[in-house]
């Protein structure tokens, strides 16, 4: 896909385009102009747009409705709006799609000035989700659920970059359901035995008889059933990675072969005597505080240290509440094969109420709550009570006023530097600020103006 700079979509007859061709050309904007639903699909598929024109009439059937609907759904990361020829003379049809799936209208004929602030607008708002956000397609595998534009999650990405690059232990932490696993993946694939294999072990799903053979291997004849040697999950892992998931439920006395085996780089299987060494990169998770573990006596101090020579840690849902839609959007389409016909997506109300709940399951609990919705719900979008989110529950999370102050400073950054066209000395006489204070904001909130 192949950026065009500032580049839009209109969808529409010719007789509206002339007009509205001709004014945003002349205002450097790139316009990719088609004539129906597949038309659109294919170009954007082809091109990273950032806005949408689509003109919409009384005389567009539901059906044809829908499918825009669904559309709209599917280029979610685009801002769309919708060109209406009169205001007073929608039916209930089109004023509830535009209300529900487009960020802005425009009544027609063409005002250029009112025309090219709502489109400048709209780029503002896209570029903040293009511009940092992770969606990976259908081909990225094991890393499809990392899906995110915050700080946190952009944080983390950054973190996993560094820590990929070189051979220590890496110590992961983080509530369930917060994406440890999928942390782990990221830091194999990019990291020099990316090409080994990737063994996952759950240290607390192991019976305590069985971890020393099962993490270690066995010799033929080392116990009654031995009736052939074993390798165990280090040896199968080597030259690659092995992720100890829930290491903080490892019995103690079972601790001091993993401890062993982190010092001297060695093995011992069950019932031998030879020392085997493993090339084997050490990834471990736990969702508990070692470090209390460790003062009341239910982690060896050695050990803590020999894993946490570099940590990460998973941001819970609740802490990047700007992320909530994407993950939504995006498990919408991953799980679209399972969905009941009818559902075109969420409701907005209801994405503001998936905003401001809690999540304690944390991304997990959302994949639960929206495939369940998909499947049950009977209307067209989904609402609250159809994710199983009761509204007058204590389960929300409310935005801080810092948080409230610095999503507000940023829309406002990114809304300015839109209709100057990212030049700086103009957008910083329009918020009244030095240019000094303009680039240091412009910092602070990771905002990209090269494009």
């Amino acid at each position: 896909m192949k950026s065009d700079g500032r580049a839009l979509i209109y969808m529409g007859n010719d007789g509206v385009s002339q007009n509205l061709l001709e004014t945003l050309q002349l205002n450097d904007w790139h316009v990719k102009q088609t004539s129906n639903i597949d038309e659109a699909k294919q170009t954007m598929r082809e091109h990273k747009l950032h806005v949408g024109l689509i003109e919409l009439t009384c005389q567009h059937t539901e059906s044809y409705l829908s499918q825009i609907q669904e559309m709209l759904q599917q280029y979610f990361q685009m801002e769309w709006i919708a060109l209406v020829h009169s205001e007073t003379g929608l039916n209930s049809s089109l004023k509830h799609i535009i209300a529900e799936s487009f960020s802005d209208f425009h009544t027609l004929p063409v005002d250029p000035g009112h025309l090219l602030a709502n489109v400048g607008h709209a780029y503002g708002m896209a570029k903040m989700k293009w511009d940092t956000v992770n969606i990976p397609d259908e081909t990225d595998g094991l890393e499809q659920e990392m899906v995110g534009s915050s700080q946190q999650i952009q944080n983390l990405f950054a973190n996993i970059r560094k820590v990929a690059g070189v051979s220590a232990p890496v110590l992961i932490t983080g509530e369930s359901g917060t994406g440890k696993e999928l942390t782990a993946h990221a830091i194999h694939e990019r990291s020099k035995c990316a090409n080994g294999p990737f063994i996952t072990v759950n240290c607390g799903a192991i019976p305590h008889s069985l971890i020393q053979s099962e993490l270690f291997g066995y010799e033929k004849g080392a116990f009654t059933g031995a009736n052939h040697k074993k390798l165990g999950h280090f040896e199968a892992a080597h030259k690659g990675s092995i992720f100890l998931d829930e290491v903080g439920d490892l019995p103690l006395d079972q601790q001091i072969n993993l401890l062993r085996f982190l010092q001297e780089g060695t093995i011992q299987r069950v019932g031998g005597n030879e020392q085997i060494p493993v090339d084997v990169r050490i990834i471990a998770a736990t969702h508990i505080n070692l470090e209390q573990a460790v003062k009341t006596g239910k982690m060896r101090e050695d050990l803590y240290y020999r894993l946490n020579v570099l940590q990460l840690c998973t941001p819970p849902l609740r802490k990047r509440p700007g992320d909530i839609e994407l993950l939504a959007h995006y498990f919408f389409k991953k799980f679209s094969h399972e969905k009941n016909k009818t559902v075109k997506g969420f409701s907005s109300a209801c994405l503001a109420v998936m905003r401001d709940y809690a999540w304690e399951g944390n991304v997990r609990e959302l994949v639960n709550r929206i495939r369940h919705a998909m499947v049950m719900c009977e209307n067209r979008l989904i609402s609250a009570e159809d994710l199983g989110i009761d509204e007058s529950s204590h389960h929300f999370h409310f935005m801080s006023l810092k948080e409230a102050k610095d999503r507000a400073e940023r829309e406002a950054i990114l809304n300015a530097l839109a209709r100057m066209h990212n030049n700086v000395t103009l957008t910083a006489k329009t918020l009244k600020v030095s240019r000094v204070t303009l680039y240091r904001l412009i910092e602070k909130h990771r905002i990209n103006i090269n494009d």
